[in-house]
């Protein structure tokens, strides 16, 4: 008889028939990297809550929902929580690099900490989650020693502590107007994914930063992973794909509708991105 599941990581494991890249553990804690994995697939309820990263790989993660698949999609530089106790339908088309940190039950002893991982909270943004999960993982593939372990240790609490917190939560703070500002990068994303198709100007966003562009553009692919380019484009590319796929506009009218200033720009744009054509897509999106 096989031994029941008692982790999030065995949970996990288990589906995907391989075990994490990378480990490390915060207490009773669990931080884990999961990548190279393909197809689609149905995770049984874990144990305990997980915080999850997306961290790297294609952006075209999708969540199972309401009997479908969402149409928002998760891409690096995105982090969703799934509650314990309830099963999840995955589909990735191509390589996914995620990281899971698997938050016990017993720790969550506030009202704000037990709501946030009550339910299901699908690819948001978190720049500073991601850019806390980041340098963990450069430091878990670097060479062993002391100090590296004293600091790995100090970047776990420091993301322990964010993620019962939550963004949400931290974007109320005041933060002095030249110094980093996360809260602000989780905005300016959010921005560009309410409305892909305004012009998201790269020194209108690095001003609404408190930011030099140049500074910015750092500090915006250390959080993310992508530039605020091809964060903008992608945002754009995927508006295209949902609306291709929902409605009967012209392929002219929906590159125009989302910011493009061609058709023929966003035709290469979109087969670039998806490996098809916006018509092609739409043909097989409809069969």
């Amino acid at each position: 008889m096989t031994e029941r599941a008692s982790t999030n990581e065995t949970i996990i494991s288990e589906t995907l028939g391989r075990g994490p890249d990378r480990s490390a553990n915060i207490g009773d804690w669990q931080f884990a990297r999961w990548r190279q994995f393909i197809g689609s697939y149905e995770l049984p309820a874990l144990v305990d809550p997980v915080f999850v990263v997306h961290v790297g790989g294609k952006p075209d993660t999708r969540l199972w929902q309401a009997e479908e698949w969402s149409s928002s999609r998760s891409i690096p530089g995105c982090a969703t929580i799934v509650p314990a106790g309830q099963p999840t339908g995955w589909r990735i088309d191509g390589e996914l690099d995620v990281v899971t940190v698997s938050v016990p039950l017993a720790s969550l002893t506030c009202g704000d900490a037990i709501d946030r991982f009550r339910h299901t909270r699908f690819a948001f943004a978190d720049p500073l989650g991601i850019a806390l999960t980041r340098q963990i993982l450069s430091e878990l593939y670097a060479p062993e020693g002391i100090d590296r372990t004293a600091y790995i240790n100090v970047l776990l609490d420091a993301l322990k502590a964010h993620t019962l917190r939550g963004p949400a939560l931290a974007s109320h703070a005041p933060f002095p107007t030249a110094d980093f500002s996360a809260h602000r990068i989780h905005n300016i994303m959010n921005a560009v994914l309410a409305h892909p198709e305004a012009d998201h100007r790269l020194e209108s966003m690095a001003a609404d930063a408190g930011l030099t562009p140049s500074h910015f553009c750092r500090v915006f692919k250390k959080a993310t992973g992508i530039s605020p380019h091809q964060y903008v484009m992608k945002a754009r590319l995927e508006r295209a794909r949902e609306m291709l796929g929902e409605s009967e506009l012209s392929i002219a009218a929906i590159a125009d509708s989302i910011g493009f200033t061609s058709q023929s720009h966003f035709t290469r744009a979109f087969r670039q991105f998806s490996g098809q054509t916006p018509s092609g897509w739409r043909a097989a999106t409809l069969q």
